[in-house]
């Protein structure tokens, strides 16, 4: 009988470092919103803090439609691209985020033959 909790568990760790990265967005657009009200702090930080949160949100994006392709088993290609999506998000993870992106990598290769 053929394992089906591979591509579940990837999917499962995309969406988790996924919603965490878009917490982490919302952080820093409250950071930037705070920092552009301050009238000692220099305008261009807010502009940094914005800046930053374009990229983390797109990979955030990817990593949540990534772990649902993997739970519904449907793309594995899409699916790969969202645990590798996951494995930059898990970066904002302190010190055991690394697992997370690289545990949903490798559980979506191995995962591959449970895909349509």
């Amino acid at each position: 009988m053929e394992s089906k909790w591979l591509s579940t568990t990837a999917g499962i760790l995309d969406i988790i470092a996924g919603v965490w990265a878009l917490c982490v967005v919302i952080a820093l657009f409250i950071a930037g919103g705070i920092t552009s009200v301050i009238p000692d702090i220099p305008p261009w930080i807010s502009t940094v803090l914005f800046s930053i949160s374009i990229p983390i949100i797109i990979l955030a994006i990817l990593a949540v439609a990534g772990g649902v392709a993997n739970i519904v088993k449907k793309s594995w290609g899409f699916a790969l691209t969202g645990s590798i999506a996951a494995f930059f998000c898990s970066f904002m993870f302190f010190f055991w985020g690394f697992a997370i992106g690289v545990l949903a990598i490798i559980l979506t290769v191995l995962g591959r033959s449970e895909f349509k």
